[in-house]
């Protein structure tokens, strides 16, 4: 059978295996071990453990499950709420400033955490009741909170940056850098689509309210006085510590990754501790269950993802796709245009750990030759990946919302998202044609980056 045979065969069969149900990692490692024992040596089957061994024995992967371990410390207190009440406090007087201060309240929760879920839910759980206590519609809260959850796979510690940076053998600390420009873009357009949204549904309140109708709670003022609003923020500073001194650890070369992801698990073990009296065995216990379970689920679809591209790589699928694509002779531009939409329709299924491995082999060859900044473009796949992340069929924080906010329907969740995914689309836009919003601190901080 030709090559291309072989490939579309490959495709079909993992299509399929998809949507039987079977877990990504069994499917991945399935459809990897059919086609090497069909079209490859016997021996090779022989190997599959020491394959998937050799290819996880990456000192940089190891960052993974100590990154969750930190973020599950977190996510398992109440620093979540904690964090998200003093911005509140202090942002209350925005329009809109509830909404702004989820937005924040994500961001800096996802640059401790590093997961999108995980930042979903902790901020979601107070967030979201509490919008909706003030008279903001469903799926207003629920965009937000599903928007700026996304945020956890671009700012730093991303685990979908490590996988990327591994893949692309690229510097997990440029890769970190170069997202925190349009990390703070999206912030910044989130935060003012919040506004926007509030005074919309501020104005037509206030219109049914001076026709005689009742007075909506979202017509409502908080007030802090200004004690108040500096006693809520010992509870939350030592975090934002954590976050600057894992921070400097990894930029400032003080620490590997692998080191600082450590370093940031065993000091935020070390807050939750101090803080919230988290200490005893039976207070640690879901802390390590969830860190466990977590770190299991994804070394595991890490391991077959990567045996899988193995498999398509020795088959020659992978150099085939890349090279026809190569040979269309597309533009640099429709290029990028062509593997950002096949990025796009993977993620209607697939989680980004699964793109991100199983197309980077087939996707990079091509950027490479195309003259593409490797790091420029992690940027903005991950971007891209985090729209799936908020679209359906198969958003993973649409039902992480619906988790926690079951009384929001998913009608009004799916279209409270769409708007995000727009504001998205603008900063994919933005970075094409400046994208000196992403390589400018890299290059200024570990000097310009030869290899490209």
């Amino acid at each position: 059978m030709s090559v291309f045979g072989i490939g579309l065969a490959y495709g079909l069969a993992t299509l399929f295996v998809m949507f039987s149900g079977m877990p990504i990692a069994f499917a991945l490692g399935a459809v990897a071990v059919v086609f090497m024992g069909i079209y490859m040596p016997s021996a090779s089957l022989d190997t599959v453990t020491q394959n998937v061994y050799e290819e996880m024995a990456s000192i940089t992967l190891l960052s993974i499950p100590l990154f969750i371990l930190k973020g599950a410390a977190i996510g398992k207190s109440r620093a979540g709420q904690d964090l998200y009440s003093a911005l509140h406090a202090w942002l209350h007087r925005v329009p809109g400033g509830l909404g702004v201060a989820n937005v924040f309240a994500c961001a800096l929760f996802a640059a401790m955490a590093g997961s999108s879920p995980a930042t979903c839910s902790a901020i979601g759980s107070a967030g979201i009741p509490e919008m909706r206590k003030r008279g903001y519609s469903g799926g207003f809260a629920a965009g937000i909170i599903a928007a700026g959850g996304t945020l956890g796979i671009l700012l730093p510690p991303s685990i979908t940056m490590i996988l990327f940076a591994v893949a692309a053998e690229k510097s997990l600390g440029r890769l970190f850098l170069a997202g925190i420009g349009p990390g703070l873009l999206l912030v910044t357009l989130f935060g003012v689509y919040a506004v926007f949204r509030f005074r919309r549904e501020y104005a037509a309140a206030e219109a049914v309210y001076k026709n005689g109708g009742p007075e909506a709670a979202i017509l409502a003022r908080d007030e802090y006085t200004l004690a108040e609003r500096f006693s809520v923020l010992p509870r939350v500073i030592p975090f934002v510590l954590l976050l600057t001194g894992v921070m400097i650890a990894l930029y400032g070369g003080y620490a590997t990754p692998s080191e600082t992801a450590g370093l940031g698990g065993l000091l935020a073990l070390a807050l939750i501790a101090a803080i919230y009296s988290v200490w005893r065995p039976s207070d640690l216990a879901p802390i390590m269950k969830s860190t466990i379970r977590e770190s299991t689920m994804l070394m595991m679809i890490i391991g077959m993802s990567l045996l899988y591209s193995y498999v398509m790589s020795y088959l020659h699928i992978s150099q085939s796709v890349a090279e026809s694509i190569v040979a269309m002779h597309l533009p640099r531009w429709e290029l990028l245009f062509a593997i950002l939409v096949m990025v796009v329709v993977l993620g209607f299924f697939l989680p980004p750990v699964s793109i991100i491995l199983m197309t980077a082999p087939i996707i990079l060859p091509p950027l490479r030759a195309a003259n593409f900044d490797i790091i420029w473009f992690g940027v903005v796949m991950t971007i891209v990946m985090e729209m799936g992340l908020i679209h359906p069929p198969v958003g993973l924080n649409i039902f992480v919302i619906r988790n926690v906010a079951p009384d929001i329907p998913l009608r009004e969740v799916i279209w409270g998202t769409l708007p995000f995914v727009l504001l998205m689309m603008l900063a994919v836009l933005l970075l094409c044609l400046v994208p000196g919003i992403s390589t400018a601190l890299p290059d200024l901080v570990m000097g310009p980056d030869g290899s490209r």
